[in-house]
């Protein structure tokens, strides 16, 4: 058991570092905007209160460190997931990793953004109610096949 935790701490901090250095990379090359992640505590502290929806997550009540809470939550999701490849695939795959389980974690969990948390925030579905939804897919579709890329390259970090 404490093994599986350590792997699922270290790939998941391993794959969400990736993830962010990717954004920043954007960022700098060609001046795509960056994940706001106090949005994203903002909503996670929403929700704590029960309250899963919003017109506009923007527009709602601001929570207390809610950037701080943003952040800690993008970490905890990527070790969340990086959990959910070890119970699928096991230690196994940690001691041996291929790079299948670790796209397929990483494409997967793109349904939680466009299925839970952009919708929760006033996105809509796959960010339809944004104008440059395109846009915001493909970024999500790339963002997710780097942390796919992080498990699996943090996994063969570990062995």
């Amino acid at each position: 058991m404490l093994e599986f935790l350590v792997r699922s701490v270290l790939i998941g901090v391993g794959a969400t570092l990736l993830f962010d250095l990717w954004s920043q990379f954007l960022k700098r090359a060609f001046g795509l905007s960056t994940p706001n992640w106090a949005m994203t505590g903002r909503w996670f502290g929403h929700l704590a209160q029960g309250r899963l929806a919003h017109e506009d997550i923007a527009r709602s009540e601001p929570v207390a460190n809610e950037l701080a809470l943003g952040w800690v939550a993008h970490y905890l999701i990527g070790i969340l997931f990086a959990a959910i490849l070890l119970a699928i695939w096991g230690l196994d795959w940690a001691r041996n990793p291929s790079f299948a389980p670790a796209l397929i974690v990483g494409l997967v969990t793109i349904g939680c953004g466009w299925f839970i948390l952009q919708p929760g925030t006033g996105a809509g579905i796959a960010a339809s109610r944004k104008p440059n939804a395109g846009q915001i897919r493909a970024m999500n579709i790339a963002g997710h096949v780097v942390f796919g890329v992080g498990l699996y390259c943090s996994a063969l970090l570990l062995r």
